[in-house]
């Protein structure tokens, strides 16, 4: 195998969300995530849109699932109960887990990285590991998809219950999922706009690496000049 470019000094720039000391960039990790929370946050605020999704302004106070808690997910929900939304479901690969009332997201996230999923998570009102999709039909304002293409699908569509669909994922809807969804009147916020923190993001990242400079320097700099 032949490798080229190890020695060009634009080299970095060929990926992104590396390790800051690789060249990456602040943020990384959480910025898809967050940026989920930043485009809900947004249009929950927005009395127009509200009004169409039948729900009150604001995100607090609402429910809100989530299929996925990898990256993507965990960071979304931290950031949504940051805000006071209440993540009642969590749908992982190889379990789900529902508490009414909500989780404490903290100790949820704590709980999986010591043990590796959330299988045995103690607080729970229901959970289930034989069919963890099905959860993707408990009823919560907001639904997240934040893992795979196509979880909703026209198998289950037609029982989804969220008030607003927000595409975390890439692709998470089919458009046959789509079409039963709207014509059920459910919102559908999709993924080109809502997960473009993490694209946002490794776009500063390419730059910074093309500038060989890190963000914000050459601003500071001129400041301390004026």
């Amino acid at each position: 195998m032949t490798l080229f470019g190890e020695k060009d000094i634009n080299a970095e720039a060929c990926t992104t969300g590396k390790y800051v000391s690789q060249g990456g960039i602040e943020g990384r990790v959480e910025s898809t995530g967050l940026g989920v929370y930043y485009g809900l946050k947004e249009l929950m605020e927005d009395k127009a849109f509200m009004d169409k999704a039948g729900l009150s302004v604001g995100m607090a106070g609402k429910t809100f699932g989530i299929q996925g808690f990898g990256n993507v997910g965990e960071w979304a929900a931290k950031f949504i109960s940051q805000d006071k939304g209440i993540i009642e479901v969590i749908i992982e690969w190889d379990c789900a887990i529902y508490k009414k009332g909500g989780f404490k997201i903290d100790d949820v996230i704590a709980f999986k990285n010591e043990h590796k999923s959330l299988k045995n998570y103690p607080d729970v009102t229901e959970v289930t590991i034989d069919n963890p999709m099905r959860f993707m039909t408990k009823k919560v304002d907001v639904l997240i998809p934040a893992a795979v293409e196509k979880s909703v699908n026209k198998a289950n569509a037609n029982e989804i219950q969220c008030k607003i669909l927000a595409e975390a994922a890439n692709g998470p809807t089919t458009v046959a999922a789509e079409d039963i969804l709207r014509s059920k009147g459910t919102i559908i916020l999709p993924d080109m706009i809502l997960n473009g923190g993490g694209v946002t993001v490794s776009y500063f990242e390419w730059l910074k690496n093309l500038q060989h400079v890190n963000p914000g320097r050459l601003t500071k700099r001129w400041e301390e000049k004026m």
